[in-house]
């Protein structure tokens, strides 16, 4: 008779320092095998596991010790959603993102599961033909990879300190007066203080009374505006708000349908040729870029179908220095956490106009990449956490100007 004996769970295998370990897990074999095969063409990116479904993810989380996983949701055994937080459970700082074909369902699925704590999504192209031959998507996928990716890193590091602006900011537009604040935020957590970089130049607000907030958000950028705006009411009463988010359609409807259960407002996508209103919320409907035009002297929404800004459609930019042309001094400007620079041109015109900019800081950012890009401008005239934005934005519209 021969007698099995227990073997002990194979060791987890330790990253290479600086390598960023990515699992995929999809049910379809040839997306699974073509982004597997993405991962592994990228310098600085290793390939952890590729697995069919949400439960041999869970098995082999901690064996194949990943520091992303790009997680379908639509799978047999367990599909993503069930997946996400048991994954999360296992290891709590894992990165993960979301990925979806453009349907109503998957759009739900998809902004639960943030709520949920997956880091961001990606929309797949809808066949498996489209994702082979879409160089968008897998620019997307890679870049969320790498940038999620390395501020887990970051945040794993002992060595790292978060400080509010790591680098000295670029000459801001001429003209305006600067105001000299104190030092980088304070460590995030039990970390040993490092010698801080430059400080944060910040510009005094406008003295106008603003008329309008318009906001721009990316990665992490649907769990940051339903934290801001649920508690916006007494602002939205007083002023239009318009949001672009990077997003494609149909996920930006059902953005405005979570935005309007959060805020207790009217949240809808912009609508071409609508007038704006104080006391309504306008999100840039995804593949649009939306602008705001003066006629008979009311403001009103302009849909545009022109080209990418800052690869992306639709881009922040645009509804930022079109808003500076209708409502000039009398428009603060909010970036949100996200990945590239967009928003930070916009907001520069913003600026230029006599209108102020406030951005999220980089502790409370998924990604400090919009909002830092606008910090590094010295476009700024408040960086603060994602929990302080809120009551900040309500003082500024009743006239504090601190």
């Amino acid at each position: 008779m021969s007698l099995a004996l227990p073997t002990a769970p194979p060791a987890a295998v330790p990253p290479a320092e600086g390598t960023i370990r990515v699992m995929v897990v999809d049910d379809a074999v040839v997306v699974r095998g073509l982004v597997s095969r993405w991962v592994e063409e990228e310098p600085g990116l290793e390939l952890a596991a590729s697995l069919r479904n949400g439960k041999e993810a869970v098995d082999q989380l901690e064996r194949a010790n990943p520091d992303v996983v790009i997680l379908d949701v639509e799978m047999p055994v367990l599909d993503g959603l069930a997946a996400l937080p048991l994954l999360l459970a296992k290891k709590r700082n894992l990165v993960v993102i979301m990925a979806s074909t453009l349907t109503r369902r998957n759009a739900e699925v998809s902004l639960k599961a943030l709520s949920l704590g997956a880091a961001d999504y990606i929309p797949k192209p809808e066949s498996n033909r489209g994702v082979t031959t879409s160089p968008t998507f897998r620019r997307e996928l890679i870049e969320k990879i790498r940038q999620l990716g390395a501020r887990k890193k970051r945040k794993d590091d002992p060595r790292f300190r978060i400080s509010t602006v790591p680098g000295a900011p670029a000459p801001a537009p001429a003209g305006l007066p600067r105001l000299r604040v104190g030092p980088p935020l304070a460590p995030v957590g039990e970390l040993p203080a490092v010698p801080a970089g430059p400080v944060v130049e910040l510009r005094p607000f406008s003295t106008t009374p603003p008329r309008v907030l318009v906001i721009g958000s990316s990665t992490g950028g649907p769990q940051a505006l339903i934290a801001v705006l649920t508690h916006l009411a007494p602002v939205v009463e007083r002023v239009p708000v318009l949001i672009t988010q990077h997003m494609p359609p149909t996920f930006t409807t059902i953005l405005a349908e979570h935005i309007a259960r959060a805020s207790g407002k009217p949240a809808r996508e912009g609508v071409d040729g609508e007038s704006v209103q104080a006391g309504n919320i306008y999100i840039a409907p995804g593949g649009r870029h939306m602008q705001v035009v003066r006629q008979n002297g009311a403001p009103f929404i302009a849909l545009d179908d022109g080209p990418l800004v800052n690869f992306c459609k639709p881009a922040v930019d645009p509804l930022f220095f079109s808003a500076s042309k209708v409502w000039g001094p009398a428009v603060l400007a909010l970036i949100l956490t996200g990945m590239g620079s967009d928003g930070s041109r916009g907001g520069g015109e913003v600026v230029r106009a006599g209108g102020s900019v406030i951005a999220q800081d980089e502790a409370s950012s998924v990604v400090w990449g919009m909002p830092g890009s606008a910090a590094h401008a010295g476009i700024c005239s408040a960086i603060l956490p994602l929990d302080q934005i809120a009551s900040k934005i309500i003082r500024v519209f009743s006239g504090d100007r601190p």
